[in-house]
């Protein structure tokens, strides 16, 4: 979604990301789901209050029929398009649609009716159907013959081979441009970092449900609104002259990085998932101390100062003890107490660094065709 505050200063191209900003009159969705200016047009009728977040330009007919939905009351969805032929780990379309069905949960980004609005959770579960398939299609089932094994063959996980590593580009020879678009793409998740994972308290027991609570105690900031991480990364966009209001670049987001996004939602939002998003939290605690000293020698490269790269550096230090906590009582306490959730386990680890995985080659390809990552800003004009 484009921000409130954002809505005057839309980037020219995705190549000007970290600089260039343009002003437009607000825009508004005519019947044809056509963005233009407002003026001589007669404006959609919608509830949404003025200091709510913007809806992006639709992908296509998915993405339309939610965008659409949501300049209306609850209850107006209507009938939907047919999901089908669509790569569901890729799509722009598809992804920006479910990310919007799981946004209503976190943000307002509408009435705040359609967050139980049974037609709308009836579409979502359509989609979902169709990503959960396509996970499927990539991550093999893993089984542990004994419950202490999930630990093993998590660790087992997380050291094979991934491909290049972004940070590691980005440290060595990526450009300030580059840099950005990392940053603009990580927004999605990052401006809301915890959020999704703190779903997962109420559905967990004992030692994993203590576990989980330390380390989002400390993604908090231990109490400092401050110092909690999601602030920390708006000083990073701020610090790069990126708009850090939430949900900003939502509009220029590739479908691969929106179903990194639409994954740890999917797992927060269904209790039968709880172990896969135990899963999903264990691989970002256990794989973030080196990538995040990279991130932030590489903002030290380009001259952003301690307050910029404080996000990487907190995470340095706080997630080697993390992920200690993570394997040995989050993890391991959650198989102690439900060993047939291993299985779930290993999954959201296993599609967590299966989607990374495919986010890192998009960009790097990119880079090294010379084109931006991101979906270039729609034009306005005629």
């Amino acid at each position: 979604m484009l921000s409130s505050s954002r809505s005057n200063r839309r980037l020219a191209s995705a190549e000007d990301i970290s600089l260039t900003r343009t002003k437009d009159p607000p825009l508004v969705l005519v019947d044809d789901d056509t963005p233009t200016n407002d003026e001589g047009v007669a404006k959609v009728e919608s509830p949404v209050a003025p200091t709510w977040p913007l809806l992006p330009w639709s992908r296509g007919p998915l993405s339309a029929t939610v965008i659409s939905a949501f300049q209306r009351q609850p209850g107006t969805l209507g009938a939907t398009p047919p999901v089908s032929g669509i790569d569901a780990l890729s799509d722009d379309d598809f992804s920006l649609a479910l990310y919007l069905c799981y946004e209503v949960h976190y943000q307002a980004v509408t009435d705040a009716g359609w967050e139980w609005d049974p037609d709308l959770l009836k579409f979502r579960a359509e989609l979902e159907c169709v990503f959960e398939d396509r996970l499927r299609d990539e991550v093999a089932d893993i089984k542990a013959h004994l419950p202490l094994e999930v630990v093993s063959l998590l660790e087992e996980l997380i050291r094979a081979p991934s491909g290049a590593s972004l940070s590691t580009y980005l440290l060595e020879s990526g450009t300030l441009d580059q840099l950005c678009e990392f940053c603009v793409h990580r927004s999605a998740y990052q401006l809301k970092e915890a959020d999704p994972h703190t779903f997962g308290i109420p559905r967990l027991t004992g030692e994993a449900k203590a576990a989980m609570v330390e380390i989002q105690f400390e993604e908090y900031g231990s109490g400092n609104a401050a110092e909690m991480h999601s602030v920390l990364f708006g000083n990073t966009m701020r610090a790069l002259n990126l708009d850090d209001s939430y949900g900003s670049y939502v509009e220029v987001l590739p479908g691969v990085t929106l179903a990194t996004v639409n994954l740890v939602s999917m797992f927060a939002l269904h209790r039968r998932w709880r172990a896969a998003l135990v899963g999903h939290l264990a691989v970002f605690e256990m794989t973030s101390v080196e990538p995040m000293a990279r991130y932030s020698s590489a903002l030290d490269r380009f001259g952003i100062g301690p307050e910029g790269r404080r996000f990487y550096d907190v995470h340095v230090k706080a997630d080697e003890r993390h992920a200690v906590i993570a394997r040995d009582r989050m993890v391991a306490g959650l198989i102690r107490a439900e060993p047939e959730l291993g299985p779930d386990v290993l999954f959201g680890a296993a599609a967590v660094l299966m989607l990374e995985q495919r986010f890192s080659a998009h960009l790097l390809d990119a880079w090294e065709n010379n084109r931006s990552s991101l979906i270039p800003w729609k034009s306005n004009a005629g």
